[in-house]
């Protein structure tokens, strides 16, 4: 990966961008894809869409959603203290000791969420995010006032990192790696001669309903539709490969085989990969994916979907890891698929 193209991925993911407020990254994401897009559009939900070539009758429609999980505060106690519920899939057992960033109406401040001491007993047993807290100094309801109110978001405070110059690591790669991808194969193709009209979103609130991806597919009306996301990586210790398969950093783009993927689609990123000589991998999805590609699957009179994630290791955690190889080659697999469509391909599974 080009320096210039890793920094712009480590800028997204140093970007506090919680579901429903996901402002501040859109407008980077917007700034960098402006330059080679023929046209940006934006909608009420939030999405940022980059397009190519719109004239054309072939519409593709990638998406990768900027949003990642959070913490939403629900209670702010006598003594300063605060309390949360989950924005998204958050594991309660990765946020104890963590660090975060309280995302406040006065402004952003630190805050530690506490944990019983092991003198003390420790945190026994099963517990969810309702018996953790957020220590941010205060030594009053009114003093921490000032700055959160109930509704307010905080992220975990975690700077991406590299591991030994071949994985990136930090929160919420899930799913800004995404954006970045859509973006890289948007700014790619922008010096292709493309017979296909290509419409590149950053869509938002997918870790929370998808309802980003449901805006853009309705306001563009796509002939196809692809989710750039992520799925669960298998090759690190304690992982049970029989029950949930076999998934590896640096194994290349995951493909999603099931029920809700258009099987022409798959063909069409398979006989791409071989031509490329690159490796894929499978995950299965048999009756939904988990992902945009649900929500656009379902707008105007049924969307063609595909589904192409980035392995991932340790899923909605503070340390999520994945491979900058990976990344590189899921851009060159769609770079290369969508260069080559013609725009007269059929997505009808019954025709030959």
């Amino acid at each position: 990966m080009e320096k210039e193209r890793q920094q712009f991925l480590m800028e997204l993911l140093q970007t506090p961008s919680p579901s429903s407020m996901e402002m501040e990254i859109q407008k980077k994401w917007m700034r960098y894809v402006e330059p080679f897009a023929d046209e940006i559009m934006t909608d009420h939900a939030g999405n940022v869409i980059g397009v190519l070539n719109k004239e054309a009758d072939f519409k593709i429609l990638l998406a990768g959603h900027s949003d990642e999980i959070a913490l939403v505060i629900n209670r702010l106690d006598e003594q300063g203290f605060l309390y949360f519920d989950k924005m998204g899939g958050i594991n309660p057992k990765a946020a104890v000791g963590m660090k975060v960033d309280v995302l406040g109406y006065g402004k952003k401040i630190t805050g530690v969420i506490g944990v019983n001491a092991q003198h003390h007993g420790g945190i026994k047993g099963d517990f969810d995010v309702e018996d953790l807290f957020i220590d941010c100094g205060a030594q009053s309801k009114e003093e921490i006032a000032a700055f959160v109110q109930i509704g307010d978001l905080a992220v975990y405070q975690r700077e991406p990192e590299v591991l030994m110059d071949r994985y990136i690591t930090g929160r919420g790669l899930d799913n800004r790696t995404g954006a970045f991808i859509v973006a890289e194969v948007l700014r790619r193709l922008s010096d292709k001669d493309l017979k296909v009209g290509v419409y590149a979103a950053s869509t938002v609130n997918e870790e929370t309903n998808m309802g980003g991806a449901y805006f853009a597919a309705a306001g563009i009306a796509p002939t196809m539709a692809i989710a750039c996301d992520v799925t669960f990586a298998t090759d690190y210790p304690s992982v049970n490969k029989n029950k949930h398969g076999d998934i590896r950093l640096d194994g290349g783009p995951v493909l999603a085989k099931g029920a809700p993927i258009n099987r022409k689609m798959n063909i069409l990123l398979e006989k791409t990969a071989k031509q490329l000589n690159m490796d894929v991998q499978y995950e299965l999805t048999p009756r939904m994916t988990g992902t945009d590609a649900d929500k656009m699957r379902l707008t105007g009179r049924g969307v063609p979907v595909s589904l192409v994630s980035l392995p991932l290791r340790y899923m909605h955690s503070p340390v999520e890891t994945a491979s900058i190889k990976d990344i590189d080659e899921e851009i060159d697999l769609l770079v290369a698929m969508i260069a080559g469509m013609t725009g007269k391909e059929s997505l009808n599974p019954l025709d030959e």
